[in-house]
């Protein structure tokens, strides 16, 4: 336990979840692993309010005996509304995209197999139209074809601006190891 709360109040929140897990599957009611559980995935999103959400659990843990449900449902409130956030803001966006100075990805893909080239098509739009991708799969399909195509230091550059985005996406993550294999 005392090396679970350890990696988890020094930011390792992998490894302390890990062991936290380990912990609940040996001992399944011990309340101090179950909010372990809870604390260090939300910790790998957002370390800030995972050690809020640590120290107020820590103040209330011998107070409140219903603790766990507490910190349960502040963890359930706070993904409600960030989800809800996300749906507010993604019609704005959607908007913005459709009148922006851009290309939506799909419309990009369009095009390079109208031309049957997408280096060729990449480089002609590259300095006067932005190509505007949506969502994670896109961005992965994007960044493996600027490297196939040779395109490795603007593939790290998409990856280096998107990184905030995506946070530790593993996913996101090996395309660093995909760019930097290719320039080798």
């Amino acid at each position: 336990m005392q090396r679970a709360e350890g990696e988890f109040l020094n930011g390792e929140f992998g490894s302390a979840l890990r062991d936290y897990a380990i912990l609940l599957k040996d001992y399944p009611t011990l309340d101090e692993a179950k909010v372990g559980v809870y604390l260090s995935d939300l910790g790998i999103e957002s370390s800030e309010e995972a050690h809020a959400l640590f120290d107020y659990y820590q103040a209330i843990k011998d107070e409140k005996e219903n603790a766990v449900e507490i910190i349960d449902s502040l963890i359930r409130t706070l993904d409600s509304s960030k989800d809800t956030l996300k749906k507010l803001l993604a019609d704005p966006i959607q908007e913005q995209i459709e009148y922006s100075d851009g290309i939506r990805y799909s419309d990009f893909l369009e095009l390079v197999k109208e031309r049957g080239s997408f280096k060729k098509t990449f480089e002609d739009i590259m300095f006067s139209t932005k190509i505007i991708i949506t969502n994670k799969d896109e961005f992965i399909d994007f960044v493996k074809k600027l490297t196939a195509e040779g395109f490795d230091e603007t593939a790290l550059s998409y990856l280096d601006a998107s990184s905030a985005l995506f946070g530790n996406d593993q996913d996101i993550l090996t395309l660093y190891t995909l760019v930097a294999g290719h320039k080798q």
